[in-house]
């Protein structure tokens, strides 16, 4: 967009924030340019036209139009009575002052589009005391003495903007108390004097956007006690002091458009506590931190949109915001994150803008934190429609707010284009009319490709960041891998700062002929309490997944990967990071020789570290980051084929588990190195590089039964049952013996048939508990004995 463009739309947007644009309504009520029956001077037109006050009062103007007529000197006679005066687009680099002092009406004069390159040729005039309004944009004035405008003192719009001013003196502006607006954008002014403002107490509008000044004077704007709205858009900065806006108290509408802020201005804007719109547009900000709007409480409308590095929005980054109603995070190629809880005390927000970014979803806990949420955009982004998104399901577009419960309706803003792009069964479907039940319960874990580049530069000593960020169902881990393969994950409070972390670990449990692969965070050498892997204080992983390294060197450039990790499996993105040497006599381009990583040794040691009867523990170090890396498996039988298995590793992990294995069996493992995730092979010696380290084992054999006291159920229940019989046989011949039983005797065999009912009922339950597919028969015929 051109720079004309662009500030013609901010000053549009400039009237209506300070409110003084007339309405839409009122404006197609007025009346149309009536004739004006003078002596009008020739080639020009003369007509009775609508005009605005620059405090929006409307006024019957009798108007002299000699726009773009080529002329070189002021055209006579001018009619006496003239309220505006155009002569825009001429060939004038003077003008006859005194013919203008005659116009004792004269409020409104443009002169823009000339070749004035002094101001004193205009303003050198005793008096002009009725002007309210002078336009000077595009001439050629290069410098404003002071008191340049001393014979305007009533002069409340001045537009000096797109020239080729370098040089304002300090009391430039001086008797000018009844300035509102000034518009000096586009010029070639390097710094901003605080002193140009000590004359215009009550200035409501800057534009100093345009000019190429990279920072601001701190209290620069002190002065401007009335200023409601400053524009300093495509001006350079790449940053803001803290007190930078000082002063500003009752500022409402600031435009930072077009400049080269890599973060949000944040302790600038508290100084400005009024602010109602704010336009961070096209900037080279990467992340929206958490806290960099919080508590702005009279904020209506942000627009963080345009801006090419733009990566993700963290959690907490819009919180406490309760007059936001309009938000608008638009065109951002590479925004592909925004965390659940990015937006916190929003209760107002009713639009909200995310068309044309690389969002694979809107996370369901943004939509219910927005009570008054209306709208929502979302075309033109590579939508994942799955669990994160049942919210915007046909049949779930009534989303339940937390607090009152109660249905409400969220727009889609062009629905029609508002499409899947994932899973594949789904693509080109419109998200509307995708049902829940087609959208799968759990999500696995995604790195966006626009959140990392494939090659990053940096110079030696510099500073390297990595912005890594994935959304899932549970949510993901996030962790890097080092070119030497060091796994770094984010550093606990209870570390010490100097104390490195311990050796890289990751433990990955495989079952035999499944496809699958889960992950365990615990190791045979490292408990779930241990500190994460964190090998050296020279790097720091930050919560979300950004990974920063200061004063980087030649030895670190090379392979880092980003994993992101969950229950239901992972995905890996790699970047391969350059290092731009300082020594002077260097190779042209000095840049290390990066197609050295693409080989990468086959130096890993297989190891088997454990093995069991259906379990395998193995164990390699290589010293390089191996994205690629895989593992195969098979079974190793003399009379039959088996089949291979194999499995992703991911980058960092340096042992595997491998389980469901048979016992008594030999087994022949194979690790697959490899650095290139697009499954590319480089020259004959890189293939060389990556032929397979295999190890072969047997698993243990299954113990033979230990000899014991214990006697099997079925052994205990035949002896007891012969011993049984052998007691009742005694008893039968006792009854045998004695003919005569008296009633001692008798008692004696009620006792001992007794003390044998309650055995004979034991065994029975003993063999009904512990019997097997032959047992019944011989439990019925001793319940048969028992009736007996």
């Amino acid at each position: 967009m051109r720079p004309n463009s662009v500030f013609l739309q901010a000053q549009c947007l400039l009237c209506v924030f300070v409110g003084v644009c007339v309405p839409t309504v009122v404006v197609g009520s007025l009346p149309h340019a009536l004739p004006w029956h003078v002596s009008c001077p020739v080639r020009c037109v003369c007509q009775i036209k609508p005009w605005f006050s620059p405090d929006s009062v409307y006024h019957e103007a009798p108007t002299v139009d000699c726009n773009d007529l080529l002329l070189t000197r002021l055209p006579l006679p001018i009619p006496p009575n003239t309220h505006t005066l155009r002569l825009q687009s001429n060939l004038l680099s003077e003008i006859d002052t005194a013919a203008l002092q005659a116009l004792s009406n004269l409020t409104d004069l443009d002169l823009s589009q000339n070749r004035f390159s002094c101001v004193r040729t205009i303003t050198k005039s005793s008096s002009l005391s009725s002007l309210l309004s002078l336009h000077l944009e595009e001439n050629h004035l290069s410098h404003l003495p002071d008191a340049s405008f001393s014979s305007m003192p009533n002069l409340q719009e001045l537009f000096l903007s797109h020239n080729n001013l370098h040089f304002i003196a300090p009391g430039a502006f001086a008797g000018l108390d009844s300035l509102l607006r000034l518009h000096i954008n586009n010029n070639k002014l390097t710094t901003v004097d605080p002193r140009w403002f000590r004359a215009l107490p009550h200035l409501e509008v800057l534009m100093l956007g345009g000019n190429p000044v990279e920072s601001l004077p701190d209290r620069g704007f002190q002065a401007l006690k009335s200023l409601r709205s400053l524009v300093l858009g495509s001006m350079g900065l790449r940053g803001l002091a803290e007190k930078a806006l000082e002063g500003l108290e009752g500022l409402e509408s600031l435009s930072f458009y077009d400049n080269k802020l890599t973060k949000v201005p944040t302790q600038a804007l508290r100084r400005v506590p009024g602010l109602k719109f704010l336009d961070l547009n096209k900037n080279r900000i990467k992340l929206i931190e958490t806290g960099d709007f919080r508590d702005m409480v009279y904020l209506k409308e942000l627009g963080l949109n345009n801006m090419e590095e733009l990566v993700s929005i963290e959690k907490g980054a819009l919180e406490n915001l309760p007059e936001l109603t309009k938000l608008e995070i638009t065109n951002n190629p590479r925004l592909s994150y925004i965390n659940p809880q990015a937006f916190l005390q929003l209760s107002r927000l009713e639009s909200l803008m995310l068309n044309s970014n690389s969002l694979s979803a809107l996370h369901q806990h943004i939509v219910l934190s927005l009570p008054s949420l209306q709208e929502v955009s979302l075309h033109s982004n590579p939508l994942r429609c799955d669990c994160l998104f049942h919210w915007a399901a046909e049949e779930a577009s009534h989303p339940h707010t937390e607090e009152t419960q109660t249905p409400r309706m969220v727009r889609f803003i062009q629905p029609q284009a508002t499409l899947c792009s994932e899973p594949p069964d789904l693509r080109a479907r419109r998200v509307r009319e995708v049902s829940s039940r087609e959208m799968s319960a759990s999500c696995l874990p995604v790195i966006p490709t626009s959140s990392l580049p494939s090659y990053v530069g940096v110079r030696e000593g510099g500073k390297l960041v990595l912005h890594c960020r994935a959304l899932a169902d549970p949510q993901p881990e996030l962790y890097w891998v080092t070119p030497k393969g060091l796994r770094l994950g984010p550093v606990l409070s209870g570390t010490s700062k100097g104390s490195p972390g311990p050796d890289p670990c990751h433990v990955m449990t495989v079952s035999e002929g499944l496809n699958q692969t889960t992950a365990s965070s615990v190791s045979p050498s490292h408990t779930q309490d241990d500190p994460p892997c964190n090998p050296s204080k020279h790097y720091r992983l930050l919560p979300e997944g950004t990974l920063e390294m200061n004063k980087v060197t030649l030895s670190e450039a090379g392979l880092y990967t980003c994993v992101a990790e969950n229950t239901l499996g992972a995905d890996t993105r790699s970047v391969t990071v350059g290092v731009h040497g300082r020594v002077k006599k260097r190779k042209k381009g000095g840049t290390v020789n990066l197609k050295g990583y693409e080989t990468v040794r086959a130096d890993a040691r297989l190891e088997v570290r454990e093995v069991g009867q259906h379990y395998a523990i193995l164990s390699w170090h290589s010293g390089h980051n191996l994205p690629s890396t895989r593992l195969s498996w098979q079974a190793i039988y003399s009379n039959a084929h088996t089949p291979t298995y194999t499995t992703r590793i991911l980058a960092g992990t340096q042992s595997f588990n491998l389980t469901h294995l048979q016992a008594e069996t030999f087994y022949r493992v194979c690790l697959h190195l490899g650095t290139s995730e697009g499954g590319k092979h480089g020259s004959r010696r890189s293939r060389e590089s990556r032929m397979p380290q295999c190890i072969s084992f047997r698993t243990k054999d299954v113990p033979e039964p230990e000899p014991s006291l214990q006697i099997s159920p079925e052994l205990t229940s035949t002896a007891v049952t012969l011993l049984l019989l052998a007691l009742i046989l005694m008893l039968l011949a006792s009854q045998s013996w004695d003919t005569e039983p008296n009633k001692g005797a008798g008692k004696h065999h009620i006792t001992i048939l007794q003390e044998i009912k309650s055995p004979k009922a034991l065994i029975i339950n003993q063999i009904t508990e512990g019997s097997n597919k032959n047992q019944p028969k011989q439990s019925e015929k001793l319940l048969v004995y028992q009736g007996c």
